[in-house]
């Protein structure tokens, strides 16, 4: 048996401090309502000049909105807008339907799509923090649509203070607490777990996609690696972390990882959640942003997803290493996707002219494809260096390191207990030496002659 797809009603309040460059600004809540499964059966865009305490774009405009629902049928209305609990409470009795904010539709959204046992406990988290300070009008605004309800005793309850629903609220109050204190822990222990695996492969070259959602990210890494992750044409088609071996030359290997997509205005609460997985991504060794060029938006998803990675602590400008410079984590480079259905050319041109160092591909057709993984190897491999190492043979572990990683060797030689390499290496491998194998080793690096 089909369940009945919820009709939705789209109400974007534009206040006059939004820019959206002549861009729709129902586009993706739209996209992120027929993800969530609901059918969008009309839309209503407000310009107003403030937002109004109690209805948020007033009580007139609250009424028509009230009665282009009652003409579409409308079982939800949806605002492109963060709505506080009174507001919700409010617009609720003056439309007479249900009522949601763009929040609460991208948690709704995360929580279908979520199907690892962190990325569940992040969205549990997320959604009960949420809740947690709209339990007072939720349990009031119950109370007024059972039309007064009694207490016990039999006295009618006041507004918010008495009545059933007040030991209730105050039981729920405690569970949510109790429940919010114990995914944090939980999170907390995957968190160190996590922390431990990063620094159990820090040998390896980490390399993190980052982007808007729905920008390719899964295609990407699908075309990169044959990884075969999910993949569909909607806005948060995965939440799950995934890390595959991506082969960027014969022997040369980087451990390539997706992420979770944003999207602007992305819940402060869902950020938080996904804090640890995120972090993760933004102390990999290179990020590689990628952005859909043949979205009419892009310029403003590549903002939002740089305001995110600033938020967490990254420095998101497009970086090249100088000469010489070795990869440091956090680098990032912009990928421009989905060249392949490019309509609109000037914007690309416009985009190549904003962010010269970006690299064109398209995952779908593998175009651009082997530019980024040359690109990629001389981040990992950094600029190649001919020197003479010299250390003790019993340091079989860094005489596999060298051996492992250098471009070339161009000569061995081992004598009196020492072992001495002529090799051309990348500067990335020379600085870690010393990091990963101990300064207690007694390691000298000269120039070849």
């Amino acid at each position: 048996m089909s369940v009945r797809q919820e009709r939705a009603l789209l109400v974007g309040a534009i206040l006059p401090s939004a820019r959206w460059n002549g861009e729709d600004p129902l586009v993706e809540l739209e996209n992120l309502a027929t993800t969530a499964g609901a059918h969008v059966v009309g839309t209503i865009r407000q310009k107003i000049r403030r937002i109004d305490p109690a209805y948020y774009i007033g009580r007139g405009k609250s009424e028509m909105v009230r009665d282009k629902a009652k003409l579409l049928k409308a079982d939800v209305v949806i605002f492109d807008n963060d709505l506080s609990p009174a507001q919700i409470r409010d617009l609720e009795e003056t439309i007479e339907i249900k009522v949601i904010d763009r929040s609460e539709l991208i948690l709704d959204i995360f929580a279908l799509r979520a199907h690892t046992h962190e990325s569940q406990l992040a969205v549990e988290l997320a959604q009960l923090e949420y809740t947690f300070p709209r339990l007072r009008a939720m349990w009031s605004h119950l109370d007024t649509v059972a039309g007064g309800a009694t207490t016990a005793a039999g006295a009618v309850g006041a507004i918010g203070t008495r009545g059933p629903g007040e030991k209730q609220l105050e039981t729920d109050r405690r569970l949510v607490r109790k429940r919010i204190d114990m995914l944090k822990r939980k999170l907390g222990e995957i968190d160190k777990r996590r922390t431990r695996e990063v620094e159990s492969r820090r040998d390896l070259f980490t390399i993190s996609l980052v982007g808007y959602t729905n920008a390719g990210k899964s295609s990407l890494l699908n075309a990169l690696t044959g990884a075969g992750t999910f993949v569909e044409d909607k806005l948060f088609a995965t939440l799950d972390t995934k890390t595959v071996q991506w082969k960027l030359a014969p022997g040369r290997f980087a451990l390539l990882s997706d992420t979770v997509g944003f999207v602007r205005d992305l819940p402060h609460h869902l950020i938080a959640s996904f804090k640890a997985t995120l972090e993760e991504a933004t102390h990999a060794d290179l990020l590689l942003h990628v952005a859909d060029v043949s979205n009419p938006a892009v310029i403003k998803q590549i903002e939002t997803v740089e305001k995110v990675l600033r938020d967490l602590g990254a420095d998101p400008t497009p970086s090249d290493p100088a000469p010489g410079e070795r990869a440091h984590a956090g680098q990032v480079m912009l990928v421009l996707n989905k060249l392949d259905v490019v309509e609109d050319v000037a914007l690309l041109h416009v985009l190549q002219d904003r962010y010269p160092s970006a690299v064109q591909v398209s995952a779908k057709t593998g175009r651009g494809l082997p530019d980024l993984s040359e690109i990629a190897l001389r981040r990992m491999q950094g600029q190649p260096r001919r020197v003479v190492i010299t250390f003790p043979q019993s340091q079989g572990r860094l005489l596999d390191f060298l051996e492992t990683h250098a471009d070339q060797v161009h000569g061995r030689d081992f004598t009196d207990e020492k072992a001495r390499l002529d090799m051309t290496i990348g500067l990335r491998w020379l600085s870690m030496l010393y990091q990963y194998h101990g300064p207690d080793q007694v390691v000298t690096v000269d120039a070849a002659v």
